[in-house]
C-alpha cells in the first residue's frame, strides 16, 4: 500500500492511529466530566481513573524514544 512496508504502516498506525483514538478517549471522558457536573475535584478523580492508563502508554513510548537516541 503507496510502497510502504508493513513495518512502517505499523509503526505509522501505532503512533498517529492511537494518538488519535487516545486524543478522542479523552474527549469522551471531558465529555463525561461536563455531563455529569462533577466539578473540579470530581474532574480530577474521573481523568485519574479513566485516561491514566494513557499516561503508561505515553511513558513508554517517550522511554524508547530515550533509549533509541
Amino acid at each position: 500500500m503507496w510502497n510502504f512496508t508493513e513495518e512502517q504502516f505499523a509503526c505509522f498506525g501505532l503512533t498517529v492511529g492511537v494518538a488519535a483514538f487516545m486524543l478522542y478517549m479523552l474527549f469522551i471522558v471531558m465529555q463525561l466530566a461536563w455531563e455529569s457536573k462533577a466539578g473540579k475535584f470530581g474532574t480530577f478523580v474521573i481523568f485519574l481513573g479513566l485516561a491514566f492508563g494513557m499516561l503508561g502508554f505515553v511513558a513508554k513510548g517517550v522511554i524508547q524514544w530515550m533509549i533509541d537516541s
